[in-house]
């Protein structure tokens, strides 16, 4: 979810500015890369605590430890540590300290698992000597919304104030959630259409192959994505379907209409973030947005709006695939090898459009709304997601292995789909594995899927 503000400062004057910006994401096919961005839960190893920012074994310090162990640059907000970067990639805190990494644009996805490889590696020696480890589930299956920390940073404060205004789960999702998501290329308009309405289609299914958050304070709730059902009750005006992707009409133009109806945030000025929660950029762009008369945004300001929207795929510069649970290591994997076997194959894509001549859009609403608690057996026109998820895993290894990108063994990135072949071939998801493997002794799950 963490954004760190644009710094692109080319007046926006008209809403094609805004189009303009969207369709200059566009790149040739040999240009296309995959950015996988995930989260964990630090917690304190011996009480199985949230970790507060301060203090000698606090987030700051397992911060500070990456810094001058590991190479990475500081990023300061006042005085505080909110993220590091280091080529092309970014660690930063989400709200209750979760760490995310923002990993850099790669070629190929065995590039993306040596880098997951090298920061857990990372991550894990700095954090042993300040008695931190790190959760990977979609939902903190102990903590309490009132006992989690907050991180200093002034976005936060602005969102917590308002999310309450909009949702009863919003501050569960800022506090209690972690995922992981993938940001893919397109190569124009049309082909971004056709990968977002792909995605969108196949959201429910990633979302079943991925829950893991089946637990919360203590016990079973009764959910296979308990992370998905928060979404579902976060903010109506910037989550939820996208049901225009799907229209004749739909292109960049179309997008920048639906974010002009999202409410703002707030706008960063100077170190600075002001509240302007609720107001319109539409007002913004006429120099009359309240407490801000006659400022008018810039391309980053346009940049930091976009990251405001959480529809479960999301156009930037790139398109966001964003509708699956964390995980342990080989699912942080998984999703990005799940994607790219899809969306960056031109016959695999091809066929995921097909398919949608066999639902309506009835169809796949219904499967995003019943998927959180129903999981793989939710129906999606003639099939439950566990039966399409069988055709659209085979489908996707079929894409990465056609996409010919081997390993030094040898070895096509079909091979980080192998969890998504077990849970099909199982019919259990993690969340469903843990419920029936640990009941309510949420200890032993969290041994077991600590890092």
């Amino acid at each position: 979810m963490t954004a760190m503000p644009s710094s692109n400062t080319t007046a926006v004057t008209h809403p094609d500015d805004l189009v303009s910006y969207l369709a200059s994401g566009c790149k040739p096919a040999e240009s296309w890369a995959i950015g996988t961005e995930h989260e964990k839960f630090p917690y304190r190893t011996t009480t199985h605590s949230p970790i507060p920012y301060e203090g000698p074994n606090g987030i700051r310090a397992l911060l500070e430890g990456l810094s001058q162990r590991f190479g990475w640059q500081p990023i300061f907000e006042g005085e505080h540590v909110i993220a590091l970067s280091r080529n092309g990639a970014a660690i930063s805190l989400e709200p209750a300290g979760q760490l995310e990494l923002s990993g850099a644009p790669l070629k190929t996805l065995h590039e993306t698992s040596e880098e997951l490889d090298q920061h857990l590696s990372e991550v894990k020696a700095v954090a042993k000597d300040l008695d931190i480890a790190f959760l990977c589930l979609g939902f903190h299956p102990t903590w309490r919304r009132e006992e989690c920390p907050w991180m200093p940073k002034q976005r936060y404060t602005i969102m917590r104030a308002y999310m309450p205004q909009r949702g009863d789960l919003g501050l569960d999702m800022m506090l209690r959630t972690t995922t992981i998501q993938v940001n893919l290329d397109f190569s124009s308009e049309a082909d971004m259409v056709d990968k977002f309405r792909a995605g969108l289609f196949l959201q429910p299914l990633a979302n079943a192959l991925f829950a893991n958050s089946g637990h919360g304070e203590g016990q079973i709730n009764g959910y296979a994505s308990y992370r998905a059902r928060i979404w579902q009750d976060t903010d109506p005006d910037r989550c939820g379907f996208l049901k225009f992707v799907f229209d004749d009409t739909m292109g960049f133009s179309q997008y920048v209409d639906y974010m002009l109806r999202v409410p703002m945030y707030f706008v960063y000025r100077k170190g600075r973030y002001i509240d302007v929660a609720g107001q319109r950029f539409g007002d913004f762009m006429k120099g009359s947005l309240p407490g801000l008369s006659g400022e008018r945004p810039t391309l980053a300001d346009w940049a930091d709006h976009l990251s405001t929207a959480f529809p479960e795929v999301r156009l930037k510069k790139f398109l966001e695939m964003r509708g699956a649970d964390g995980g342990l290591p080989d699912m942080i994997k998984a999703l990005p090898a799940f994607w790219v076997g899809l969306l960056y194959d031109a016959v695999a894509l091809k066929t995921v459009l097909s398919w949608l001549d066999e639902v309506s859009l009835e169809d796949i609403q219904s499967a995003h709304k019943n998927g959180p608690r129903q999981g793989l057996m939710t129906p999606m026109g003639p099939y439950t997601l566990k039966e399409w998820g069988e055709r659209a895993v085979a489908l996707s290894a079929e894409g990465l292995k056609r996409r010919a990108r081997m390993n030094a063994q040898q070895h096509s990135e079909a091979i980080y789909l192998t969890p998504l072949f077990d849970i099909l071939n199982h019919g259990q998801s993690p969340s469903q594995r843990n419920v029936a493997r640990y009941g309510n002794d949420v200890v032993a799950l969290m041994q077991d899927t600590t890092l």
